[in-house]
């Protein structure tokens, strides 16, 4: 089934952490790639994400993952594509700057940012000066719409790889009423601060509730807060066996130590955020032994293609690419299909590029590592299946249905 089904809210990922966003024009920047930046014939792509800082374990891997997808697509027939990375140090202040440093060196076509935070800060400018972005992991319907809270007024320009944040909520209550084996007294710790964990929050309880799900505790936190004790306890006292997080993986792995320091091993289940947790420094990875997570992503899927990205971005940076990874290749690929489709050339404006890139996408099939048959509609909302993961033995390993 499509996250887009499983309700009006999609499943969008929505990577939202607030503290995400776009980087200025001081930032870091150009990733080099082949053709040269110089090449006439090259289609100028850019983007902007944090390099630096504490996300940057989203921001690299979406870049990483850009420099193997271009360079693979720039040895192929069909558009050549000369790729532009900004650091935006995951700042929705800098975002803005990071985007005038695109514009100024040129930038014909985007990958908009790594996170909704900056998405949310630049949406309206690639609305305004007529620019396609596809963002592989701004999840926020903030992105997509000028009215977020009413899903109204898209952008038009703004298209999205990722799934939507109220789609994983959805998709979250769908999977665990499908998989009673993993529980069936559900806690949920949030963050009442951030819109990536609220989205996902007031949708999952919305279907939680039509589909009778048994909520037993549910709790919030804000960004400052650091002690998580009594959460973990209220989710203990209530007797859930399923903890939910829609959080990141930063503050799930402090919970995940919580839980343990007060003998409480119920079944940890996440959306896409958590992806990250087994690379986190510092912190004892067997404490996340048998996590579930949906994702859009998994690493050890037997395809051809995915095997062939995970061998090669292992071989280049000597870990394994996390689901913002794939997401960016996919999105690199997708490009290249709706520019080949559309006749795109290098000497083309913005605008026009922008045209052929809405009708190609509003229209168009794309099969990629993070889905297959994946289609958007007009508002830029993806479709496509998601994926069950559990961690075993320290990987991520994909669930059978």
């Amino acid at each position: 089934m499509k996250f887009s089904k499983f309700a009006k809210g999609g499943l969008a990922a929505v990577m939202a952490m607030g503290m995400m966003a776009c980087s200025n024009g001081g930032a870091s920047g150009t990733a080099s790639t082949t053709p040269a930046e110089g090449d006439a014939a090259a289609i100028k792509l850019g983007f902007s994400g944090p390099l630096t800082g504490d996300a940057s374990v989203y921001g690299l891997a979406v870049q990483h993952a850009a420099e193997i997808a271009v360079e693979e697509v720039n040895a192929m027939d069909g558009v050549k594509f000369s790729l532009n990375a900004q650091d935006d140090q995951a700042d929705p202040e800098k975002a803005v700057s990071a985007y005038n440093a695109l514009m100024d060196w040129g930038m014909q076509v985007a990958m908009l940012t790594v996170t909704s935070g900056a998405g949310q800060a630049v949406a309206p400018y690639y609305q305004k000066d007529n620019v396609f972005g596809l963002t592989p992991s701004a999840s926020s319907t903030g992105v997509i719409y000028a009215d977020a809270e009413n899903n109204a007024n898209p952008f038009g320009t703004v298209f999205q790889m990722c799934f939507t944040d109220p789609n994983q909520g959805t998709a979250s209550a769908d999977y665990l009423k499908e998989h009673t084996e993993l529980g069936t007294k559900i806690a949920v710790i949030y963050r009442s601060d951030d819109n990536y964990s609220t989205g996902i929050y007031n949708t999952f309880m919305a279907e939680a509730k039509a589909k009778g799900l048994d909520v037993v505790s549910d709790a919030a936190f804000v960004n400052s807060d650091t002690d998580y004790s009594v959460q973990v306890k209220q989710a203990a006292d209530a007797g859930a066996d399923i903890l939910f997080l829609p959080i990141y993986y930063q503050p799930a792995s402090q919970i995940l130590v919580e839980a343990n320091k007060q003998g409480y091993k119920p079944t940890f289940f996440g959306c896409d955020g958590m992806d990250g947790i087994l690379s986190l420094e510092n912190f004892d990875t067997s404490l996340a032994e048998g996590l579930y997570m949906l994702t859009p992503f998994s690493a050890d899927a037997a395809d051809e293609k995915t095997k062939n990205f995970v061998a090669k971005y292992q071989e280049k940076y000597g870990e394994v690419p996390n689901q913002f990874a794939a997401d960016a290749y996919d999105c690199v690929y997708a490009l290249k299909q709706a520019c080949d489709a559309a006749g795109v050339t290098a000497d083309m404006s913005a605008a026009d590029i922008t045209s052929a890139m809405v009708s190609q996408f509003t229209s168009m099939t794309f099969d990629g590592i993070t889905g297959t048959s994946m289609t958007w509609s007009k508002t830029g909302e993806v479709s496509k299946d998601p994926k069950a993961v559990v961690i075993q033995n320290g990987v991520y390993v994909s669930v059978a249905d």
